[in-house]
């Protein structure tokens, strides 16, 4: 074999394997459970076949984390190997890498990957020196209107020419990725919109309902840490908080001479009360985008496990857990608020009546977990309103 062949058969060789690596990087995001986790076998890849020392993506925060005239940033939503130890990067690990750098800017109108053997010599590249970066390789990732949704950077600490084979391998497995990234992103920002979208809803009934206010966020906050406890997946834990934003919302469709009561309600009344579930599974299922899981919290969170709850009398196993679970903390937040006909119980008041009702209202299982995670001798604060 001439050495033209064996050079061009070792160029094939290579490229076949960073074929392989590509598609075995793609089954990677796509199987990940958050776009993070998905993205940082791509960066250890660089890191590991080219000479930069650490590499990261970074990503434009979300409109629900902004918070008025904010500047636009890209946080760090992965990262991997060596990165600079100077307080300007980790402001930027904390805060985010500002829009208005002049390297985003550059992703932002050019696309392409960018490479700087010397980030001092480049104007694109301004800043990255003081952070403690010499030589910078950077790609975009682009959103379907190509809007800059996030970039890849890999960087080295002393100055380095890249190699054709490291431009080819940043340029071949960013830009693929890449393009999966850009999707997975747009559709975490997406998810994000309609997430925000649901816990308005549910706050849009504690300014009607002032009694309860705080107590959206409260309980789906509490429903998710037990949730977690109990060894519940990302997929589910997401359905668990949007029915638990969302969980309530049928009390939109109540009379205020019901809802807000002061008193004890008549047969009437509690039939109209209950109906807030009813009214709540219709309005969440009309959503059109809420997991089956989602519907179930909305729909059975007031069955009980002896079968004496409402609006389906639903037995033990026949109520989903995440209702189940959803449940317990329902009735423990509502225990230990202010009400206009009760004082707030004590946390180990409240944990009493739950391990009481163990069997009863609650899955005995649930309750065990609950009162593992907040055992009635550990001090709690209690609600607020």
């Amino acid at each position: 074999m001439s050495a033209d062949s064996s050079a061009s058969a070792r160029f094939a060789d290579r490229r076949d394997l960073a074929a392989q690596d590509v598609l075995g990087l793609i089954r990677i995001a796509l199987d990940a459970p958050d776009l993070g986790s998905g993205v940082t076998p791509t960066l250890h890849n660089l890191v590991s076949n080219t000479a930069a020392v650490g590499a990261a993506y970074f990503q434009v925060q979300p409109l629900t984390q902004r918070r008025g005239p904010q500047p636009l940033i890209y946080q760090v939503r992965a990262a991997f190997g060596e990165m600079p130890d100077t307080p300007g990067m980790q402001a930027i690990a904390a805060h985010g890498l500002p829009a208005d750098t002049p390297l985003m800017r550059a992703l932002a109108s050019r696309h392409a990957p960018m490479f700087f053997d010397d980030v001092s010599h480049a104007p694109e590249s301004a800043g990255f020196q003081e952070l403690g970066v010499a030589s910078l390789a950077a790609a975009a990732v682009t959103g379907s209107g190509g809007e800059l949704l996030g970039a890849f950077l890999m960087h080295t600490f002393e100055c380095h020419h890249w190699t054709d084979d490291e431009v080819r391998l940043f340029s071949g497995v960013v830009g693929t990725i890449a393009a999966l990234t850009g999707r997975l992103a747009a559709e975490e920002q997406a998810q994000a919109a309609r997430e925000a979208a649901l816990r308005a809803l549910g706050l849009a009934l504690e300014v009607r309902d002032g009694e309860t206010q705080g107590h959206t966020d409260r309980v789906t906050d509490m429903a998710l840490r037990l949730a977690q406890h109990l060894g519940v997946g990302p997929a589910p834990l997401q359905a668990l908080k949007w029915g638990a934003y969302l969980h309530d919302i049928g009390k939109l469709a109540i009379a205020d001479r019901v809802l807000h009561k002061p008193g004890k309600l008549d047969a009437e009344e509690w039939g109209l009360m209950q109906s807030h579930v009813t009214f709540g599974q219709s309005f969440s299922s009309a959503l059109g985008f809420l997991p089956p899981e989602a519907l179930a919290v909305v729909s059975q969170h007031h069955e009980r496990w002896n079968g004496q709850g409402y609006p389906a009398r639903l037995r033990g196993e026949e109520i989903h857990p995440l209702a189940r679970i959803f449940a317990l903390c329902d009735v423990y937040d509502a225990l230990i608020s202010v009400r206009p006909y009760k004082q707030p119980w004590s946390h180990a008041e409240a944990c009493a009546e739950i391990a009481a009702q163990s069997g009863e209202h609650f899955d005995p299982w649930v309750v065990e977990a609950f009162l593992t995670l907040m055992p009635p001798s550990q001090a709690h604060a209690g609600a607020v309103g």
